[in-house]
């Protein structure tokens, strides 16, 4: 089967596929496939005759180079290796990647675990301390394929997609371009690449982190080149007090193994920013595949849109603040 540049909709990947792709392996199931929450990749678990659960990870074609997956993996099999908490996939003949058909996919073991609590300090302190140990690992060399986090791609491509969205209501698309122009020109220019780029998991949100007798990253499918913040910001939430109290905890704990070099907290808006204005581009470039309209009706909604001006006027306000800085020891 050959698939178009531009069917990324998986629109072939049904379940007899699925199974043969995973059975081609040499591995048999012994249940059904519970498709899992994942909307960019199609992720499915199943069970083993032993009772093992596992995961099959198919990847969106166009999306990656093959070689930029397979770099994906081997850094989660390097931070396995060093003993770090992190799901990596599994070998078989020596490989981590794997093609059936049309579609590139993996395994991995299933893990389980609770949610990360992002108020608990005591688990911050923790996230702190593994994303030290994490960077410390990741800094010894670069990617070599995995792209580096820009204002280019976060920022100039998503407004050019914007720009030419016929989701975007037409009659807000004037004061929505407007703002989103005030935060990029302002974006672009508070965000810089001075600082250390080191491998980065990169999109380390909580729904990333699962907790059993501590931490374990389940997905590294967005790890790029860029600064150590991004790997942390994202774990910061409520007023800024609260924001200082957990950034506090967390960059304590980080330099326990790896120095965090304090210039890049006025990197924290900026990035914020750019994930604001991908994950709308995102959205819209994936607006084809049936998965999206189903998962985010909104997104077609004036509400949606004019909720959007209103966010990107705020984080244009958050972006003219004084950046957060550590508390005073």
């Amino acid at each position: 089967m050959t698939i178009d540049s531009s069917d990324f909709s998986f629109s072939h990947l049904g379940p007899d596929l699925i199974l043969d792709a995973i059975e081609s392996l040499g591995v048999r199931i012994d249940s059904g496939l519970l498709a899992l929450n994942s909307y960019e990749n199609r992720v499915y678990q199943f069970k083993l005759e032993d009772g093992k659960r596992y995961v099959a990870k198919f990847y969106r074609p166009s999306r990656w180079e093959e070689r930029q997956i397979i770099e994906e993996h081997d850094f989660a099999l390097e931070l396995q290796e060093a003993e770090l908490p992190v799901v990596a996939p599994l070998l078989f003949d020596g490989k981590s990647l794997h093609h059936y058909d049309a579609y590139s996919f993996a395994l991995f073991p299933s893990v389980g675990g609770r949610q990360f609590e992002v108020d608990n300090l005591d688990q911050i302190e923790w996230m702190g301390r593994l994303i030290g140990r994490i960077h410390k690992l990741a800094s010894t060399r670069n990617f070599a394929h995995r792209p580096q986090i820009s204002t280019s791609a976060f920022l100039n491509a998503p407004r050019q997609r914007l720009a030419d969205s016929k989701i975007l209501p037409s009659h807000l698309h004037t004061p929505f371009m407007v703002i989103l122009d005030q935060v990029i020109e302002v974006s672009s220019r508070y965000y810089s690449t001075d600082y250390k780029q080191i491998r980065l998991h990169g999109d380390c949100h909580p729904g990333n982190i699962l907790w059993q007798d501590g931490p374990i990253f389940v997905d590294l499918d967005d790890c790029r080149q860029g600064p150590a913040i991004q790997d942390l910001w994202m774990m910061l939430n409520g007023d800024r007090q609260q924001q200082l109290m957990q950034l506090d905890t967390l960059i304590e704990a980080y330099d326990e193994f790896h120095h965090f070099d304090p210039r890049e907290l006025q990197l924290i808006e900026a990035l914020r920013a750019m994930r604001m204005v991908h994950y709308m581009a995102w959205l819209d470039m994936r607006w084809q595949d049936p998965a999206f309209p189903a998962a985010f009706p909104w997104f077609g909604e004036d509400k949606y849109w004019e909720n959007q001006i209103l966010a990107l006027k705020e984080q244009l306000s958050c972006l003219q603040e004084p950046a957060i800085s550590l508390l005073p020891y």
